[in-house]
């Protein structure tokens, strides 16, 4: 049996297609980097997670409570300062007119989507990472004065919560993204964000008190981003949304709104 090569016109095609997308990346990375509000974004977010990291660390002090449990519960403030970074990095460039530049040096819009929540995505993953784990030295330094320690031996009780929290850190950043591109206004897309990762968390958390007939608010607000977050990165049996199913959420979560951020990207003009 032969194969039949792909004639030269289709493979010179896709290869300027690969090469374009490599330069949206490279060029969003470089319009990430170089913008002042990145910088004050990851710093304002390392110095929450550390101190609240820190103060929950010194006033928690009782049976069962794990020292990683103090590192990653700060993810509840600071998944709204991922949210805005991807919105702002959308928005900034609608407000400046900057946006038309970028679509002129590359024409095919879901490229310019694609690159941009990669490029939020793989960059709010890596400073995770690095905040946390920082997180976890201080952390660690302040329960050693009562004998207590970080199980690095134990992935469940170390490492594991660590990589889920910054995952759903970049999961945060992409739907700040998304929210960007539907809205086009900082105000609006900020107002979303926080809306979703935030405030429906809250309001539907009011009819826990409710009677029976209003268990399916809580039931439906387990599938928020926030509530599926916390569901995988530290697991608990009483939890109505089990790991696979908190990845999946998540994972629906980010191409749903980028689904429609392209859609709204396609069918506006810039």
């Amino acid at each position: 049996m032969t194969t039949q090569a792909l004639p030269p016109t289709r493979v010179r095609v896709d290869s300027a297609q690969r090469l374009t997308f490599f330069r949206a990346v490279r060029s969003e990375w470089i319009k990430l980097a170089t913008v002042r509000s990145t910088w004050w974004s990851i710093g304002i977010t390392a110095l929450l997670t550390v101190g609240i990291a820190v103060l929950i660390a010194q006033a928690v002090d009782m049976p069962g409570f794990e020292p990683i449990q103090a590192v990653v519960s700060p993810i509840q403030f600071t998944m709204l300062l991922a949210g805005i970074l991807g919105a702002i990095a959308v928005t900034g460039e609608y407000s400046t007119g900057m946006i038309r530049s970028t679509l002129a040096a590359n024409p095919v819009r879901g490229s310019v989507l694609t690159a941009k929540a990669l490029v939020l995505a793989v960059f709010m993953f890596v400073s995770s990472l690095v905040i946390f784990f920082g997180a976890a030295l201080a952390v660690s330094l302040v329960v050693s004065a009562r004998d207590q320690s970080i199980d690095w031996s134990d992935a469940s009780a170390s490492f594991l919560p660590i990589i889920v929290a910054s995952f759903t850190m970049a999961v945060f950043a992409i739907i700040g993204v998304a929210f960007g591109f539907i809205l086009r206004s900082g105000a609006g897309a900020i107002a979303a964000t926080v809306g979703l990762l935030f405030v429906l968390p809250i309001m539907t958390n009011f009819f826990s008190f409710a009677g029976e007939s209003w268990k399916w608010v809580t039931d439906v607000a387990a599938y928020l981003p926030a509530s599926a977050a916390q569901s995988i990165i530290l697991p608990s049996d009483g939890s109505i949304v089990d790991g696979p199913t908190g990845y999946l959420t998540l994972g629906c979560w980010a191409v749903g709104t980028l689904l429609a951020a392209w859609a709204v990207l396609r069918t506006r003009d810039a």
